[in-house]
């Protein structure tokens, strides 16, 4: 029987076709084999604190038809690389449209290319990273599905002592109606190596789709391993269309001394599951996470995190924002588990919901799980509330308008993540639909202009 909340394409029959199709390895496929059977047995949220604020209702999975293949523009390899940028992989639907890096990349080794491309050049790069399914959270039914029936993998490959000064660009246009892309992204950081990721999740060609039109949907991973002594910063921007939905699922696995920094930025979209997973079980490896969501209309952000840390003189610092307006929801959830291996952490978790409308909802989770009573800190702090009026009573005392000012704290509200989106471009383009979205939960289609 087909599950009403899930994709009727995933099966075992499609695994094995995508494994056919692709020509994967025996290991591959059984990686999708097990994938599936995962996907069968669990529920859709095996957290039981948080079952209650799983809600799939406004998805319409059985008018979606997921991609079969990803196939290749013949002029991927001569598309213009984002000022700054080392490297450039952008995703239209069911085409890669550019894959190119900089001199500086291919000089320093560095691998950016389809799980096809690395069977053939890096065999052994892809399986030790992601063999055994050790990548992705094996109790998330969601990033199952997509390591089980995903039409496209995608590896970036840092050897080992390479530093890159520009960030490696990896982009998602998605939103045809009644189509699904679901894909895999595996990112290795050799010992000491040093580099940027940014994400980008975008509707093609800034398309708008009509509001009765069927929905389209992203299943996206990001598979991170980070080597001894290593560091890694990855950005993010989700900005699909009001009928896209996106599913996504991220893991790091951090090695002695890494060092991972998260900047996840939640704007578009009808729906939103994003799920990070940070396993810290080098020594010393440390773990620095932001994520912010504004939403507006009906949309609904359902983020959670999971921390574990399992080294000793580990760190986390966890921060999570959304700011809802109109009738948007938020639900976010987080998870920090200190092993009992794990002496001298250091752990905080915040979770934190500002609402703009009196039909605004958000709820804030925050839960701790200590088997270790030798730590620096364990520690977690949440809110939902409605802006300050002392903050604004505050602006409006030195002259500074009343709307002015709420719009001033919203938005610094939010300049966390903002402030550490690596170009320039990118940061003030954000700011722009941050800006666009506080407009339209009130009203405004220009500065000082009522709609």
């Amino acid at each position: 029987m087909t599950d009403p909340l899930l994709l009727a394409a995933a099966t075992e029959a499609t695994a094995r076709d995508r494994s056919r199709t692709l020509e994967e390895p025996k290991w591959l496929l059984d990686e999708r084999l097990d994938a599936i059977r995962r996907v069968a047995e669990l529920p859709n949220e095996s957290n039981t604190l948080w079952t209650t604020y799983l809600d799939l209702r406004a998805l319409r999975f059985g008018e979606i038809e997921p991609y079969a293949t990803v196939g290749v523009a013949g002029t991927a390899g001569e598309a213009a690389l984002p000022e700054g940028a080392a490297a450039l992989l952008h995703v239209r639907e069911d085409t890669i449209v550019a894959c190119v890096l900089s001199p500086e990349a291919h000089a320093g080794g560095v691998f950016v290319g389809t799980f096809v491309e690395a069977l053939a050049s890096r065999p052994e790069v892809l399986r030790a990273a992601i063999e055994g399914g050790r990548s992705l959270p094996l109790g998330d039914r969601f990033g199952q599905t997509a390591r089980a029936i995903a039409a496209l993998g995608v590896l970036v490959h840092v050897p080992d002592g390479v530093a890159l000064a520009g960030p490696i660009v990896v982009r998602w246009s998605i939103g045809a109606p009644g189509r699904a892309l679901l894909s895999r992204t595996v990112v290795v950081l050799g010992a000491g190596a040093r580099a940027s990721l940014f994400e980008e999740l975008v509707s093609p060609n800034g398309a708008t789709p009509a509001p009765d039109s069927p929905q389209s949907q992203w299943w996206g991973t990001l598979e991170v391993s980070v080597g001894e002594g290593a560091t890694l910063d990855v950005a993010g921007e989700q900005d699909f269309g009001a009928r896209t939905a996106a599913f996504v699922t991220r893991q790091a696995t951090l090695e002695p001394d890494a060092a991972l920094r998260w900047a996840l930025a939640q704007v578009g979209g009808l729906f939103v599951k994003s799920r990070i997973d940070n396993r810290l079980t080098g020594n010393g490896s440390r773990v620095h996470q932001a994520e912010i969501a504004f939403g507006g209309a009906a949309q609904l952000f359902d983020l959670s995190s999971y921390t574990r840390h399992v080294g000793t003189d580990t760190t986390g610092d966890l921060l999570m924002r959304g700011v809802f307006g109109e009738r948007a929801r938020g639900h976010i959830k987080g998870l920090i588990v200190i092993e009992r291996s794990a002496r001298g952490t250091d752990s905080y978790l915040g979770e934190f919901g500002m609402l703009l409308s009196k039909k605004a909802r958000s709820v804030t989770i925050p839960s701790l799980e200590i088997d270790q009573p030798n730590v620096r800190r364990a520690s977690h702090a949440s809110s939902v509330a409605p802006i300050d009026e002392a903050q604004v009573f505050y602006f409006m005392t030195r002259g500074v308008p009343e709307d002015v000012a709420r719009k001033a704290i919203t938005l610094a509200f939010l300049e966390p993540v903002v402030a550490r989106i690596p170009l320039l471009e990118a940061q003030e383009r954000l700011r722009d639909l941050l800006e666009a979205k506080w407009a339209s939960a009130h009203g405004v289609t220009s500065i000082g202009q009522a709609a």
